[in-house]
């Protein structure tokens, strides 16, 4: 089964939350929401397969990945689900192939559509650091600042290297001979029709206007939220706010 951290909670009469991180992330990166939305309800974040301290495996499709959540939830019960990225595709999967597992349903910054970019430039980035001349993440941090622009990314990057062991803890090979898979969106019978939130980022262009078609006949109980001055990484870059729409949207749950 998937690595997981739990935050238990006092309040144990409300529904279980389960997050699913996206690409390159792990339970690890959500300790802060996870902690700080559990003085309301248990939590979960989990690792998804080939992250963190979950196992490596040879595939990553969305019905992989979906399957993993089934097996979860199947031992632990039913849960409200909050996937971020691939997290959200792997959840929205989920959620139309077993609905009876998903009480509700939360999407950050992502549409059940296909993209065209592919993110392999960071898996290229991460594959040029050094592992054996790291003595500190901040090590890690200064090597892929010659191949990442963005700080935060580099950041978050360095999160998933295992310092003492000199490895990474994402299977980056398989990532990115997946990387069809994970940008693109199968095809799926039927619809998730428990209440659905689609959470965006105002400066992200990951989900947009033109997309609540294809999310409306899938999901046609989805409403829609924009959290200003916050991209893709929403739930890093605005937290607060972020939790606050969780909070909302499950305050009756």
């Amino acid at each position: 089964m998937l690595n997981y951290i739990h935050y238990p909670s006092t309040q144990s009469n409300k529904t279980p939350l389960l997050i699913v991180h996206g690409l390159y992330g792990s339970a690890r990166n959500w300790g802060v929401i996870s902690k700080r939305l559990s003085d309301e309800r248990e939590v979960f974040a989990i690792d998804q397969r080939n992250h963190g301290d979950s196992r490596w495996c040879e595939t990553q499709s969305y019905f992989d990945m979906a399957g993993d959540l089934q097996e979860f939830l199947k031992h632990f019960g039913s849960m409200a689900v909050l996937g971020h990225s691939m997290g959200g595709k792997a959840a929205m999967v989920l959620s139309i192939l077993d609905s009876n597992l998903v009480e509700k349903l939360i999407i950050a910054d992502i549409a059940p559509v296909s993209y065209s970019h592919d993110n392999t430039q960071y898996i290229s980035a991460m594959k040029k650091v050094q592992l054996d001349r790291l003595a500190t993440r901040t090590d890690a941090i200064i090597q892929l600042a010659e191949s990442v622009p963005e700080p935060e990314l580099r950041s978050f990057f360095a999160q998933s290297i295992d310092i003492k062991n000199k490895r990474w803890k994402l299977n980056l090979d398989v990532l990115e001979r997946e990387m069809e898979k994970i940008i693109s969106f199968p095809q799926l019978p039927g619809q998730y029709e428990k209440a659905s939130l689609f959470l965006s980022g105002a400066l992200s262009n990951y989900l947009q206007i033109t997309h609540r078609p294809s999310i409306k006949k899938l999901f046609p109980r989805a409403k829609f939220a924009k959290i200003p001055n916050a991209g893709h990484w929403l739930h890093a870059e605005k937290p607060r706010e972020f939790e606050a729409a969780v909070r909302t949207f499950l305050s009756d749950f």
